[in-house]
């Protein structure tokens, strides 16, 4: 259970994939907010700042890796923690994504929702980092 309440945004346009996480991660104690698109995602991190980011690669509006692109050129996103969660390889993953600072790449499809709440725990747990 973490001892701060920590703010979590998920940016997922599968509703249902959205929702177990929402769940899970509502009920380990976060504080979660959801959007279902990039552009919503890009404007729920710029009004409610998360400490971290499920972040899926394929959105509609904006992908998601353009949504980081933008939160890593801002102050206040430049250290934010960013978990991307998408059912793309990692090799067939936007070439960009390498240089955008991300924590984790979770392949949804290999991990339960469960050991994903436990990453989120690992890389909260991480050092803060540097500017």
């Amino acid at each position: 259970m973490p001892t701060s309440r920590h703010k979590i945004a998920i940016i997922e346009d599968d509703i249902a994939i959205a929702g177990m996480y929402y769940f899970k991660l509502q009920q380990s104690g976060y504080e979660v907010r959801v959007a279902h698109d990039g552009k919503e995602g890009l404007e729920l991190i710029t009004d409610f700042k998360p400490t971290l980011i499920l972040l899926d690669i394929m959105l509609p509006e904006m992908t998601g890796d353009d949504v980081l692109e933008k939160v890593r050129t801002t102050s206040w996103g430049s250290t934010m923690r960013v978990i991307v969660l998408t059912n793309i390889s990692k090799d067939e993953a936007p070439s960009k994504l390498r240089f955008l600072n991300v924590d984790r790449y979770i392949v949804k499809a290999h991990y339960t929702p469960l050991q994903v709440v436990k990453i989120v725990e690992e890389v909260l747990a991480l050092p803060t980092k540097a500017n």
